[in-house]
């Protein structure tokens, strides 16, 4: 009897340990709400409308698992899927794929951590800390540059964090499915890195990011940025700063490869525990063209309880020499030279 129970006790603790040493966790985000625009293009008529619903607003939509496994010596696997959902119709975001926001399976030890998949990019990485709209799907410098959410395929990345500086480098064999085309490795390649720097109230990030073309006509040409940015908290006051710099040559055949500065200022107010304020002016500068779009953002936060808020965010943009940004990115919603106001009022749910 005293056999089995000793037997038993051990077969008990060796279930803890091994629970103790691998962990995988269900997590995810429902954000929805009713949007409003103005000016929103359709059939050519500069003066209509729209509400609806709008899914991901201040946060994408997801569902997604991660893990670790303990390998011993400090050394862990890990991993994370992750799937962008449209809430209000149900569809997989990003084009459809299933685990569209992150793919990636690697390894973690004390010098950093090497991962493989399909991830997101050095200046996701490091910069979205110092976007007061934290790159949020709507009314956020992601308008002005959907690449700074960029998540290339195919990609070998290295994290690491060593006291205040964190750094981070990706290399992408093909960016897209159309990438890695044989005898042509230069197609849709994408490389970049970056480096932060955190001590106290202060934080400070610098990012580079460049891409090449999709076809092996366009190979040899690239797209490249840089991108820093900054904050400094004061109480519960958190001010914020952001600079991109920009040289695409990925254009139609004859035109004008794309040069243009981004900027951006604001900051993020505590009211209470609950409630948060945000106000950020973002401003586009076209090297090429006086096309030069600003966009205005203030947003209303409150928390229900840890996992569940409420927020209203309005914007205004204001586009000037024919630039056609719409609040939801460029060409996405506006007839050029028209300016556009949204509001969207919505509720979101982390579990």
């Amino acid at each position: 009897m005293k056999t089995k129970l000793l037997f038993a006790s051990a077969g008990l603790a060796a279930a803890g340990l091994v629970q103790a040493q691998n962990s995988v966790t269900i997590y995810g985000i429902a954000d929805i709400g009713v949007e409003y625009l103005s000016n929103a293009a359709r059939n050519g008529a500069s003066n209509d409308s729209v509400v609806r619903l709008s899914s991901g607003n201040l946060a994408g939509s997801r569902l997604g698992f991660r893990g670790t496994e303990d390998l011993g010596g400090g050394m862990k696997a890990v991993f994370q899927l992750e799937s962008g959902i449209e809430l209000d119709t149900g569809a997989l975001a990003q084009g459809g794929r299933l685990f569209g926001r992150h793919a990636y399976v690697g390894l973690q030890g004390g010098l950093g951590t090497v991962t493989l998949g399909h991830q997101q990019n050095s200046i996701y990485d490091l910069v979205i800390r110092h976007d007061p709209m934290t790159f949020s799907s709507r009314y956020s410098a992601l308008g002005h540059d959907a690449t700074f959410a960029g998540r290339p395929d195919n990609t070998i990345k290295y994290t690491g964090t060593f006291g205040p500086v964190g750094a981070t480098a990706f290399y992408s064999f093909g960016r897209n499915l159309d990438g890695e085309v044989p005898g042509s490795s230069k197609v849709s390649r994408n490389v970049g890195g970056g480096i932060s720097y955190t001590e106290g109230a202060a934080g400070l990030a610098l990012a580079y990011d460049q891409y090449q073309g999709n076809t092996i006509p366009t190979a040899g040409q690239s797209a490249r940025r840089w991108v820093l940015g900054g904050s400094y908290a004061m109480g519960p006051f958190k001010g914020m700063f952001g600079y991109r710099w920009l040289k695409d040559e990925i254009v139609a055949a004859g035109a004008t490869p794309i040069k243009s500065n981004l900027y951006w200022l604001g900051g993020v107010y505590d009211v209470t525990p609950a409630l948060k304020l945000t106000g950020v002016a973002y401003y586009t500068d076209r090297r090429d063209s006086n096309a030069d779009p600003l966009s205005l953002v203030f947003s209303a936060d409150y928390s229900l309880s840890k996992r569940t808020d409420v927020y209203a965010t309005v914007g205004h943009v204001r586009n000037k020499s024919g630039s056609n940004f719409g609040l939801n990115g460029i060409g996405s919603s506006v007839i050029a030279g028209e300016d556009q106001t949204g509001l969207v009022v919505g509720l979101r749910h982390r579990f």
